[in-house]
């Protein structure tokens, strides 16, 4: 017998029977181990779910789930396949910026979705409610179903299995970047960020069970290589920004709630949603109003109590005084409901101790913490099917209130020397609380902004208010009056509208009409965002933070209290053992006490009244504002960029000094050419420029030059700049500061006037008349050159120069920007953000 010598790392020699019957026997091993492997797997796969789970911590709710300790995994058991539910994910811990817009307790995406298997798969199904047949026909609906793209959102591969009931591991889900905050940062040019597994982990605390919704938190970690000043300035290590995200499943409310025709002059949100089961005859686009459910127990009766009435808890962070604050201004609300003719509907209550703010269960109002001042939020969770609320959210930030205090102190200059501070200052501010938390409740109700009612005796909460400043016979200032108290009428006419309950048996439709006709007759007007926000916008009465029945009579009045505070302005409006420099914060409110009153006024020049008027309403649709009225705003704007207006005393100016050490510049703060002292005439030309930008955009040009052409009695283009010109460059001379202001003035103003002429929008019409009056300008500076006044001659040389720059190429001419004004908005709150 021959034996082969064995070398390391080699096999023996072996004659080839014996090798044969080796790789048999190899083989049938091979077969034996799969087929074990299998077995294995498919004994795993048939584990039941107490199995699965043993030894794990379970949750009992809407959804089912389990938490595995060891493996920090969150098992969800599915049972209910194919059934849809509403899923919600949010923000219950944010970034901290406003700039960021990345806030605690931020509402994030809201879309219907089911759990679907197919073979060993699980899929999180979004179906596509946009597109819908709502048809007792099946064959038509799932027509429209098949001829849209729906989306899945997940996969999940089912762990365990008994009966109907599939589990699967929901932590990977949890662990992604659900809020899309790398994509924002990214947007914002703050960074490239993504989730990092490592550092993310389920965030027990608030992951909880409820019997019609379960929740799901995550503590998710975002790395990457922080580029922006914003997330510098609120991370520890700006490059691992660590929040928190939620999820929610909850189950979609019964088929009870009845939805309500929308109606654009109402002034709520819509459910919008194409309807391809209409008739040919009728609109195919459905739109429903956006509201809660709220039923009479007695709909006959004069007044009743609801069935079920609404609830908003108050957040218990909130300190005093702003909780009783908050409180109170969300409990106007019940003046409107009563209004309805509903007892005690409207309940404002504090959160209990016990009680967790995710509940579905539970409006929340929320104070939440930035790290400077910034919107207000009304946010609503709805059922995208009929557009109930299932939900509101309320966040209101917390460094507002402070902007309000500040503006009193500017206001009332109340730090007399060994006198205590005046209580007004903290009664304005509070007053601005309350209206502050009805206002973003009233989102949560699903009313629209009415920026129309400030015209009318401040007849709605949904506006954005002005403090009301007024000034006695001595000259000192009342504030008595500064933000309106209670709820308005015209809130009272929209919830009347959206939330009247009519009884099973009356023509429901027959009722809400009568009830619009109502308030039309009673001179309710709804002007909204669009109109208000638009660049160039037209509607004389649709300005946000405005005051008064009459733009241009309002900014008269309130340059007259302006120039009073000026006459007087000095440490006084300073704590005592604060830097003077601080006095620079205070003043900036106070000189620019005029900016969103320019806004309003511009709208009236080139302005058109209109309303959301349907056919046969009896409304007026459209009416040109009288040339008197534009003109007296016209005036009331050239008012604003007068260098007398724009001076600040030399005493005041003396109080000033650079920034100290750590009181650096700041967006509460002007900028400046000046280096570190303080720009007197960098603040004038951000004032000044901002009122010519209104003046002067390419919209307001187009509509001077169109209704002009269409009704010559009109103001035209024409006329407006012959009159800005005259007023500007055509003004005589002056020396000094006020010299120095009005060459300001000038420069902005042809700035503005190239910026018009190159403006690619702007119709031929508006170019044409533009460039005549650069023209003619341009020979006026000419014979300005041969001037024996020196300063006269250097300002027409600098702007002979900028209309050659102009001239070479006009399409690509970009007027030299203006220091702009330091922030402002918001002094109010918004939504639309938020809606």
């Amino acid at each position: 017998m021959l034996v082969a010598p064995v070398f390391d790392n080699q096999l023996p020699f072996l004659p080839y029977g014996a090798l044969h019957s080796l790789y048999f026997c190899v083989k049938k091993l091979y077969c034996l181990l799969l087929g074990a492997l299998l077995l294995s797997a498919s004994f795993a796969s048939a584990q039941t779910l107490a199995e699965k789970t043993r030894g794990f911590r379970k949750f009992a709710g809407f959804f089912p789930f389990y938490w595995d300790e060891k493996g920090g995994r969150i098992l969800l058991e599915i049972d209910k396949l194919d059934q849809e539910i509403l899923y919600v994910s949010s923000l219950p811990h944010g970034v901290g910026s406003n700039d960021l817009g990345l806030d605690r307790g931020q509402i994030g995406q809201q879309r219907i979705v089911k759990f679907v298997r197919s073979g060993p798969k699980i899929l999180l199904l979004q179906p596509n409610y946009d597109y819908r047949a709502v048809s007792q026909n099946p064959d038509e609906r799932k027509s429209v179903e098949q001829a849209f793209a729906q989306s899945v959102i997940w996969g999940f591969k089912a762990e365990a299995e008994e009966g109907n009931r599939v589990l699967v591991d929901l932590t990977p889900f949890l662990l992604r970047d659900s809020h899309q905050i790398g994509d924002r940062l990214e947007d914002l040019k703050q960074g490239s960020y993504k989730a990092e597994e490592s550092r993310s982990a389920v965030f027990l605390p608030n992951t909880k069970a409820f019997p019609q919704n379960s929740e799901f938190e995550a503590v998710i970690t975002l790395i990457g290589k922080a580029k922006g000043r914003e997330i510098r300035s609120v991370t520890p290590d700006p490059n691992a920004v660590t929040v928190h995200m939620h999820h929610s499943f909850i189950q979609l409310p019964d088929d009870q709630y009845r939805p309500r025709a929308f109606d654009p002059r109402a002034g709520y949100y819509a459910n919008e949603f194409m309807d391809y089961a209409t008739p040919i005859d009728q609109p195919i686009m459905q739109r429903q109003l956006v509201r809660h459910r709220l039923f009479k127990k007695d709909p006959t009766a004069a007044q009743s109590e609801a069935v079920e009435p609404l609830v908003y808890y108050l957040d218990r962070g909130a300190p005093e005084p702003v909780r009783s604050a908050l409180m109170e201004g969300a409990a106007w609300w019940n003046q409107a409901f009563e209004a309805a003719g509903y007892r005690n509907a409207f309940q404002v209550k504090l959160l209990p101790e016990d009680a967790d703010p995710m509940d579905i269960r539970y409006n929340l109002i929320q104070w939440v913490h930035r790290s400077t001042r910034g919107w207000s939020y009304g946010a609503s969770i709805t059922d995208p099917r009929t557009g109930e609320i299932i939900k509101g959210q309320v966040s209101l930030g917390s460094l507002r209130v402070r902007q309000d205090f500040l503006i009193a102190e500017g206001l009332l200059q109340p730090y007399e020397d060994g006198q205590p501070p005046r209580p007004e200052m903290l009664q304005m501010a509070v007053a601005r609380l309350r209206q502050l938390a009805a206002h973003e409740v009233g989102h949560t109700l699903g009313l629209y902004h009415n920026y129309s009612a400030s015209t009318r005796e401040r007849s709605s909460v949904m506006d954005y208010p002005m403090p009301r400043i007024k000034m006695r016979a001595d000259g000192s200032i009342d504030l008595s009056e500064a933000y309106a108290a209670g709820i308005g009428s015209w809130d009272k006419r929209a919830i009347l509208y959206g939330y009247q309950d009519f009884g099973p048996q009356a023509d429901e439709k027959a009722a809400l009409q009568a009830i619009m006709q109502q308030t039309l007759a009673e001179g309710y007007v709804f002007i909204s965002d669009a109109d208000a926000r638009a660049a160039g916008g037209a509607h004389p009465t649709a300005h946000l933070w405005d005051d008064g029945p009459n733009a241009a009579d309002e900014l008269n009045r309130l340059m007259d209290v302006r120039r009073q505070l000026l006459s007087r302005f000095s440490e006084k409006a300073l704590a005592p053992g604060q830097p003077m420099a601080l006095l620079e914060e205070v003043l900036v409110p106070m000189y620019l006490l005029q900016r969103y009153q320019v806004e309003a006024a511009a709208k009236q020049l080139g302005g058109l009244y209109y309303t959301y008027a349907l056919k046969g309403d009896g409304q007026t649709v459209t009416q040109f504002v009288t040339p008197a009225e534009q003109w007296k705003a016209f005036d009331a704007l050239l008012r604003t960029i007068s260098p007398r207006e724009l001076a600040l005393p030399e005493e005041l100016l003396a109080k000033i000094p650079p920034r100290p050490v750590n009181y650096g510049r700041s967006r509460e703060t002007f900028p400046a050419r000046t280096g570190l002292t303080f720009d007197a005439l960098g603040a004038a030309e951000s004032a000044a420029a901002t009122t010519l930008e209104f003046l002067l955009s390419p919209q307001r040009a187009a509509r001077l030059e169109e209704y002009h052409a269409r009704h010559s009695e009109q103001p035209g283009l024409r006329a407006v700049l012959d009159k800005l010109l005259a007023q500007t460059w055509g003004s005589k001379p002056e020396t000094g500061y006020t010299g120095e202001l009005q060459r300001l003035v000038q420069m902005r103003t042809l700035h503005q006037l190239l910026a018009l002429a190159a403006a690619p929008q702007a119709p031929a019409g508006v170019q044409a008349v533009t460039a005549l009056k650069v023209e003619e300008l341009k020979q006026q500076l000419e014979k300005d050159q041969k001037a024996r006044d020196e300063n006269r001659r250097a300002t027409a040389l600098l702007g002979l120069r900028t209309i050659r720059q102009f001239e070479e190429a006009p399409e690509k001419f970009q007027p030299a920007p203006a220091l702009p004004m330091p922030d402002g908005a918001p002094i109010g709150s918004d939504d639309c953000g938020e809606l």
